[in-house]
């Protein structure tokens, strides 16, 4: 088992591609909600025993997809017993716009981590809000709650932006930082 878990819902692949950034640099395994909100069995043991869990979906309509909500609403159990408290959690979405309202979706995944009782952990990364500034640069979308990823709508999963892999990945790599300097700590 993994201290970090991912746990995302992806309509098209494009938020999966940035899933699997953020796994690559924290080390995290992955947890796909299907396209009927459901989740593998062993999900929510997978997700107890890990020490960090990173909510992750593509921002619809000015926020989660409702496949994600389906998954957090199930999310009520654990809320019950305070399940996850004290867990870290991080977020990260993507939409087809610069701002597309994915400030929401993290407002979402910040308010669900709190009721919780989870511990939130930002990007750590300055913008990349230069003139020079290109979009493969990282950090380029400038978010500071949690990752916003852009990816223009008729582009594939394959053509998200290098800036945003890059970006992920780093996130990730940061989230890894903080899950090892917690570990063993109390």
């Amino acid at each position: 088992m993994s201290d970090i878990v991912i746990v995302y819902h992806s309509g098209y692949g494009h938020t999966k591609k940035i899933a699997e950034a953020v796994a690559a640099g924290s080390g995290g395994s992955l947890i796909a909600v299907d396209a009927d909100g459901n989740v593998p069995d062993g999900t929510w043991e997978q997700l107890q025993a890990a020490r960090t869990i990173v909510f992750g979906s593509p921002t619809y309509m000015g926020t989660v997809s409702w496949q994600f909500k389906k998954f957090a609403d199930a999310s009520s159990k654990v809320w019950f017993t305070q399940g996850w408290k004290d867990k870290i959690c991080a977020g990260f979405t993507n939409s087809a716009t610069m701002n597309g309202d994915k400030l929401s979706t993290l407002h979402y995944f910040i308010t669900l981590a709190m009721q919780h009782s989870m511990l939130w952990v930002g990007t750590g990364m300055m913008p990349s809000n230069s003139k020079a500034a290109t979009r493969n640069d990282i950090n380029y979308v400038g978010s500071f709650s949690g990752l916003m990823t852009a990816t223009p709508s008729d582009a594939t999963p394959d053509e998200v932006v290098k800036g945003d892999i890059d970006t992920a990945r780093k996130f990730g790599e940061r989230i890894a930082d903080i899950t090892a300097r917690f570990i063993g700590t109390k």
